[in-house]
C-alpha cells in the first residue's frame, strides 16, 4: 500500500485547487472527489501505470463521482471511465446521455461510449471491440508518456486481446481501486454518516411496522421505501428472515409469514445518499410476548461476539492477528459461522475481508489495520441444526485512539435481558 505520506502530498495538492461549496448535509462534493482522485492517481503512480480503465459502476463512481442507471450498468458494459495517471480524466456514456456528467468538476472530457457485449453489438462485437480499443490506446499513447501499462478493472476476453494487440499492458485494476479507497477522507465520512443515519431512520421504521401477520417481504419494503425517499439509491441483498428460516443464515426474504414470538433477522447492505454503504445487522422479536430462554441468549452471545471484536480493533493490529484473538465461537455454532469477521466497507463492501481462524488458511490473507479505515464488525450464531439464529453487524471508524460506531441503532431490550 502507498506510504501515508505519499497519499497525503498528492491529496493535499488536489484539495489546494478545490473551492467547492457545501451542501445541507455538511458534505463538500469538490473536495470529496477531489480526495478520491487523488487517491486513486496515488495508487496507480505507485504501481507505475499510465492509467486505468473502469467499468464497474462502484469505481467509476468513485473515481469520478458520475453516476447512470448503477445496476444496470452492473451487468450492461455500456459505460467506462479512463483516468489518466498524469492527465485527463475521460467518461464514456450510454446513448445520449452526456448530460449526466457535465456538471463534475474532476471530468475533463465527456464522450459517447462504444459498447461490444452481444446485447448491443450482436454479430458485429468483434468489429465493435476494436474501434473501441484503438479509442482507449489511443489515451494511453497520448498521456502514458510511452507507458503502455493499463490497469482494467472489468473486461471480457475479446476486449483484452484487442488492447494487447496494439501494443498495451493489462494489469489488475480491481488492487489499485480497493487499496485507493480503504482510507477515508473527511468528505467521505460525512457522507458515510448521512447514509447510516438514512439506513437507521430505515431500521427504526421497520421496527415500528413490525407485526405479526406480515410477510418477510412486506418488511424489507419499508427499508427500500425509506432508502429512496431519503435520497438513497439501492439495497445490495434481501437477507431478510424470520422464526426457523434465519438458520442457517443467508436466506432472501419471501412471503414467509411473520409470526408472534419468532426472531427476525436482517441485514441492510444499504446503498444511500452519495452512493455510501451502511451495511449494519439486527434482530427483532415479533410480538409482545416474552422471548424464550434459547432466543435471549443467541442473541446475547452475537453481542458479545460484535463487542470483543470492536474493542480489539486499532491501527497496527495485522488482519491474521485478529483473526487468531478474535471472540471464540462455540463449538455448536462453528459451522454455521458467518464467512468473516470483520470486513471493510466505503461504496460497497469493500478491502480487507478478514476471516475466521479455520478459514485462514484456505481464503485468508494478511495486512495491517490503519487510521481511517472504515470497517464492519459481524455476528452470526446460530446452532448447528438449530431452530432459530441471530445476525448483528456494526459499523465502525477506526481512529489513532481505535474504533469508534457510526452505527448507533439500539439493540433489542427484549432480547437483550439477562435473566435466563
Amino acid at each position: 500500500m502507498t506510504p501515508d505520506g505519499e497519499n497525503n502530498a498528492a491529496i493535499k495538492t488536489d484539495l489546494m485547487e478545490t473551492r467547492g461549496t457545501v451542501d445541507r448535509y455538511g458534505v463538500d462534493r469538490p473536495a470529496l472527489r477531489a480526495y478520491r482522485l487523488a487517491r486513486l492517481r496515488a495508487e496507480l503512480r505507485r504501481h507505475d501505470y499510465a492509467g486505468i480503465l473502469l467499468y464497474d459502476p462502484i469505481n467509476v463512481r468513485y473515481a469520478c463521482d458520475s453516476r447512470n442507471m448503477a445496476v444496470w450498468c452492473l451487468h450492461n458494459a455500456v459505460r467506462y471511465c479512463f483516468v489518466a495517471t498524469d492527465g485527463p480524466v475521460v467518461i464514456f456514456d450510454f446513448h445520449n446521455c452526456e448530460h449526466l456528467s457535465e456538471d463534475i468538476e474532476v471530468i475533463d472530457e465527456i464522450r459517447p461510449g462504444t459498447s461490444w457485449f452481444y446485447f448491443e453489438a450482436g454479430p458485429r462485437a468483434a468489429e465493435q471491440a476494436k474501434t473501441w480499443a484503438a479509442e482507449i490506446a489511443d489515451l494511453v499513447f497520448r498521456q502514458g508518456g510511452g507507458n503502455r501499462r493499463l490497469a482494467v478493472d472489468k473486461c471480457e476476453p475479446m476486449g483484452v486481446a484487442a488492447l494487447q494487440a496494439l501494443g498495451i499492458t493489462i494489469h489488475d485494476g480491481q488492487e489499485v481501486t480497493e487499496l485507493a479507497r480503504v482510507i477515508k477522507g473527511p468528505e467521505e465520512l460525512k457522507a458515510m454518516a448521512r447514509a447510516i443515519a438514512v439506513c437507521q431512520n430505515a431500521v427504526g421504521e421497520m421496527r415500528r411496522r413490525l407485526e405479526p401477520g406480515m410477510t418477510e417481504n412486506q418488511l424489507w419494503a419499508v427499508m427500500n421505501e425509506v432508502n429512496a425517499a431519503q435520497g438513497g439509491e439501492w439495497i445490495e441483498t434481501r437477507l431478510l428472515s424470520a422464526g426457523g428460516r434465519t438458520n442457517p443464515w443467508f436466506r432472501e426474504c419471501s412471503d414467509n409469514i411473520i409470526k408472534a414470538g419468532d426472531i427476525v433477522s436482517f441485514d441492510t447492505d444499504l446503498i444511500g445518499p452519495y452512493g455510501y454503504c451502511a451495511d449494519i445487522s439486527r434482530t427483532f422479536f415479533c410480538g409482545d410476548g416474552r422471548p424464550s430462554d434459547e432466543q435471549r441468549r443467541l442473541y446475547q452471545l452475537a453481542c458479545e461476539q460484535i463487542e470483543t471484536n470492536t474493542e480489539l480493533l486499532k491501527p497496527g493490529l495485522g488482519f491474521r492477528e485478529l483473526s487468531e484473538r478474535a471472540w471464540t465461537l462455540p463449538p455448536s455454532c462453528a459451522a454455521n459461522r458467518y464467512s468473516v469477521v470483520v470486513h471493510g466497507v466505503g461504496l460497497c463492501d469493500e478491502y480487507p475481508a478478514v476471516k475466521y481462524v479455520k478459514d485462514f488458511a484456505r481464503s485468508g490473507y494478511d495486512g495491517v489495520f490503519q487510521a481511517g479505515m472504515t470497517v464492519c464488525v459481524e455476528s452470526y450464531i446460530g446452532e448447528e441444526g438449530g431452530h432459530e439464529g441471530v445476525k448483528m453487524e456494526q459499523q465502525v471508524l477506526i481512529t489513532e485512539n481505535g474504533a469508534q460506531l457510526l452505527s448507533d441503532f439500539p439493540y433489542e431490550e427484549a432480547l437483550l435481558s439477562r435473566e435466563i
